[in-house]
């Protein structure tokens, strides 16, 4: 009741900001940075993604968006660059449900030579019906968690060694939900979230959400052992008025709807919480943590479990290998 209550009434917590913190009031408290820094964000053409590349370009970021729909992506590029003609930004192609499209657009960015800060891993789907990506997964599990895992894992090398070069802390910021707090350990399998028997819808997009957290858990692990100055963080954005929320028909009834409405936050409140995760000195040196409205929280106990998390990037590493061949560095 006490928390329901402080993000009814937007009241902020230690960080200083509460829910009704919106993106540019947290970017505008984050000191400037010393270098020109970069930043790749997904699923930045609508919703919290497209006001997260926003405020960081205007905060002086040169912002690289990788899209599945470049006609919206160029759209939103001229609409950037109108607010901020001196604005740089980087378009490319990708679906993140393909294995494939994943690792071309990382080959087309490394190859130019950027160096890489930030990475924000937004892109969400909410899939009504069972439907498989072109690698025969199912699909709001391919495109939330695994195109994610292989992007983060085929760049981190880069974020590695710019940090090395520039002295600045590189954040990976991984998209969550609160509902990942509604899998239970027994529902959690990989092979059944590969190609479930009983498909349902809200059970799969949790169950991503769940595993946006523990890959953040593993890799912070991996990370600490290696002294690499990148860090990984979960972030849960509310509940925001987005095309995914527009998705849940039957998760909802439309009178529901229409009251929990009324609590949803808009979409710069819901952008605050990356934004304050990627830039804010507040976060320096926070590694595997969970946050929400802007301050870090506790997530579930699966969520937590470190074995839990090593298990479930192991089944992806092997997973990805034998469907790409691709080789992901061993690490204990």
């Amino acid at each position: 009741m006490k928390e329901t209550f402080r993000y009814l009434a937007g009241i902020a917590g230690p960080s200083g900001y509460g829910s009704k913190t919106t993106a540019e009031q947290v970017a505008r408290s984050s000191s400037s940075p010393p270098h020109l820094l970069t930043a790749i964000i997904t699923g930045a053409t609508s919703g919290i993604g497209a006001e997260t590349a926003r405020v960081l370009a205007k905060r002086g970021l040169r912002v690289v968006i990788p899209a599945r729909d470049l006609k919206k992506a160029v759209a939103l590029k001229e609409g950037i660059q109108k607010e901020n003609p001196n604005a740089e930004i980087v378009l490319f192609e990708i679906d993140l449900s393909s294995l494939a499209s994943v690792k071309r657009f990382c080959t087309q960015f490394l190859a130019l030579g950027l160096p890489l800060n930030i990475l924000i891993n937004n892109a969400g789907i909410f899939s009504q019906n069972l439907e498989f990506s072109e690698d025969k997964i199912e699909m709001t599990f391919a495109t939330n968690y695994l195109g994610h895992y292989l992007l983060t894992e085929m760049l981190i090398e880069k974020m590695v060694e710019t940090a090395e070069q520039t002295g600045i802390q590189g954040r990976i910021i991984n998209l969550s939900s609160v509902i990942h707090s509604w899998v239970k350990r027994d529902c959690f399998s990989f092979t059944q979230m590969l190609n479930p028997n009983k498909y349902n819808a809200t059970r799969a997009y949790a169950q991503s959400k769940l595993a946006n957290i523990l890959h953040a858990k593993e890799l912070t692990r991996q990370l600490k052992a290696r002294n690499a100055k990148v860090t990984i963080n979960a972030v849960h954005p509310g509940i925001v008025k987005t095309g995914i929320i527009r998705a849940h028909k039957g998760f909802v009834t439309d009178s529901l709807f229409f009251i929990a409405s009324k609590l949803l936050k808009s979409t710069s409140q819901g952008a605050s919480t990356s934004c304050y995760v990627a830039l804010s000195p507040q976060a320096q040196e926070l590694s595997g943590k969970y946050f929400a409205d802007c301050n870090q929280c506790n997530c579930s106990a699966l969520a937590d479990d470190e074995s839990e998390a090593l298990r479930l990037w192991r089944q992806t590493r092997a997973l990805i290998h034998r469907r790409l061949q691709y080789q992901i560095p061993t690490q204990s």
